[in-house]
């Protein structure tokens, strides 16, 4: 009876602290401040996440370069391992699962997802330097004003690739099949990369450059490292903006292209939008010190290409096959990522292209010329006049 009594106790005191006492029996809408309340702890991990990467460009912006400067190869190479070196210990936290109460990932397939992942941007940013160098070569920007320029064009691609992770998340669990379109999109990519021997970028015939040229005032000489400037033509001062302002945009524009094919790639690897953004981010923050790094010697992985054609077509492919119910295990998708990804540079270096057939892309000396003439097709105007 005593017995039976406790238990009788222990049944009213839990039914009187469970949630049904509080919001009634389980219903619709228990089911959803349920969701809410996991769609709380997403938001913190996000959250979590995002302050670490404003940290990092805090201390990029606000300590390592509060001042312009020429970046070194030393500066460039310590930052970027530093990057790399984040990316791998947020690798292992989840492996290991230290990370799982901060992030709420943990386990060997999410690590695996992250690596891979993040493997595929890290090469994919290669194929930006190349690009970044043709602008700043084209541009005249002066070397110790680049960093400004790819600071800023990183912060916007955060945001752009943020925004379209977030919609193709949205897209994928609504609409299912869109993968088997991001999957096709991939093997036309890559079939399309490896047909041709470089990017052309035709600057001249640019569609962003003359939309500036059109609806923006813009100033032919460069003023330090400011975007905008007053200039005072006759009583009337009006604000126009600076070649490194242009700059600023191909960039963004650029990195928004480069997207548009590395964001379903990642999506064949992992359906987890934390995943994706997390290894697209750790990918992107590194791009500004690999940019001075590699600038001058990115010439060198001429097969690079070719091999990023390859993980293209491999990663569409995997996920085509999905629609007949084949799935490639996430490990066997890292091997043929890392192996093609290294024969491609290793052939590169052990079978070096003639200098003359592939010209190497350098930059002006313009260390002591603060306020070069940018060689580009830009409106004339009278000297500018900062206020």
């Amino acid at each position: 009876m005593e017995d039976l009594a406790g238990e009788t106790f222990a049944a009213g005191v839990a039914a009187r602290v469970s949630p049904s006492a509080f919001f009634g029996p389980e219903t619709k809408n228990d089911e959803d401040m349920q969701m809410l309340r996991w769609a709380s702890t997403d938001a913190l991990h996000w959250a979590a996440f995002l302050v670490i990467v404003f940290a990092i460009l805090a201390v990029d912006l606000g300590v390592l370069n509060r001042k312009a400067h020429v970046v070194s190869l030393r500066e460039a190479a310590l930052f970027t391992a530093g990057i790399v070196a984040l990316a791998a210990l947020f690798a292992v936290g989840i492996f290991t699962g230290v990370l799982e109460p901060v992030f709420g990932v943990s386990g060997a397939r999410k690590g695996l997802e992250f690596v891979t992942g993040y493997l595929i941007e890290f090469a994919l940013s290669v194929d930006n330097i190349f690009v970044f160098v043709l602008l700043f070569s084209y541009f005249r920007v002066p070397p110790q004003y680049q960093h400004r320029v790819l600071f800023w064009g990183i912060l916007g691609a955060l945001v752009m690739r943020g925004t379209m992770i977030g919609l193709g998340a949205y897209l994928v669990e609504r609409f299912h099949w869109i993968l088997y379109i991001f999957g096709a999109f991939l093997v036309f990519t890559g079939i399309k990369m490896a047909r041709e021997e470089e990017r052309d970028i035709e600057v001249d015939s640019n569609p962003v450059l003359r939309l500036l040229q059109r609806y923006i005032p813009i100033t032919p000489r460069y003023h330090g490292q400011k975007f905008f400037v007053q200039e005072v033509r006759g009583d009337r001062a009006r604000r126009v903006a600076t070649p490194l302002f242009v700059v600023l945009v191909l960039v963004e524009t650029t990195d928004l292209m480069f997207a548009i094919d590395s964001i379903p790639a990642i999506f064949a690897v992992t359906r987890d939008p934390f995943i994706v953004f997390t290894s697209n981010v750790f990918a992107i923050l590194g791009l500004r010190s690999m940019y001075f790094l590699l600038a001058n010697i990115v010439h060198r992985f001429h097969y690079l290409r070719l091999g990023l054609s390859v993980v293209l077509v491999f990663i569409g492919v995997k996920m085509l096959v999905g629609m007949v119910g084949w799935h490639v295990p996430i490990g066997l998708s890292l091997g043929v990522v890392g192996v093609v990804l290294a024969t491609a540079v290793i052939a590169s270096l052990l079978f070096p292209k003639k200098a003359e057939a592939h010209p190497v892309v350098t930059h002006s000396p313009l260390v002591e010329e603060p306020e070069p003439v940018a060689p580009v097709p830009l409106p004339s105007s009278p000297e500018a006049q900062e206020r």
